[in-house]
């Protein structure tokens, strides 16, 4: 009797090893129609808010130099995170809204404007699906409140601009840093 039930509990945890081992089948793709890695691709911009090919315009400025001064003398002994020059094309997005729910688009521009209005991060959206975090590059002038960033990009939430900044990534996270908003 003994034997019978250490053949059953074997059996068990044989059965149980191979069954874990099992890849897990996947549903087949749907035939005649692709993914899109963007959330809720039904929810477009407006017809006269840019399209990828010929974005609406553009915020930002191009520069040499990836980060400016007052970002390299903050920086850890004044060196900051490494970063390179991008230009990116996509839609100005209320990230919190976008990663939460989904929603961009003309239907949640009136919503959007009013959560960027009120501190929640901007974002850009490009065709692929990448999502960057936008933010004023110069890092003095962005602590102080001293940019005009914030209500560039929410005057132009729901739109599809070319962005000029610096891109700077760490653990999956991506952002692009925009120069060219200092109030003068």
């Amino acid at each position: 009797m003994h034997r019978l039930v250490q053949a059953v509990l074997y059996s068990i945890i044989v059965a149980g090893l191979v069954a874990a081992q099992t890849p897990e089948k996947k549903p087949a793709p749907k035939k005649g129609g692709g993914t899109s890695a963007v959330l809720h691709p039904e929810m477009t911009v407006a017809v006269d808010a840019g399209s990828y090919d010929t974005p609406m315009g553009t915020l930002g400025e191009k520069s040499s130099d990836p980060w400016s001064a007052t970002t390299t003398g903050a920086g850890v002994d004044k060196k900051p995170q490494p970063g390179k020059p991008i230009t990116a094309t996509g839609e100005i997005i209320d990230l919190s809204c976008y990663l939460q729910l989904g929603k961009h688009g003309e239907k949640h521009v009136d919503c959007g404007k009013k959560c960027l209005r009120n501190n929640q991060p901007i974002g850009l959206l490009t065709k692929d699906g990448t999502v960057y975090m936008l933010m004023e590059e110069e890092h003095d002038p962005r602590r102080d409140a001293q940019t005009t960033f914030r209500q560039a990009a929410t005057d132009h939430l729901g739109h599809i601009m070319e962005v000029d900044g610096t891109e700077a990534s760490h653990a999956g996270y991506k952002a692009i840093y925009v120069q060219g908003y200092v109030k003068k």
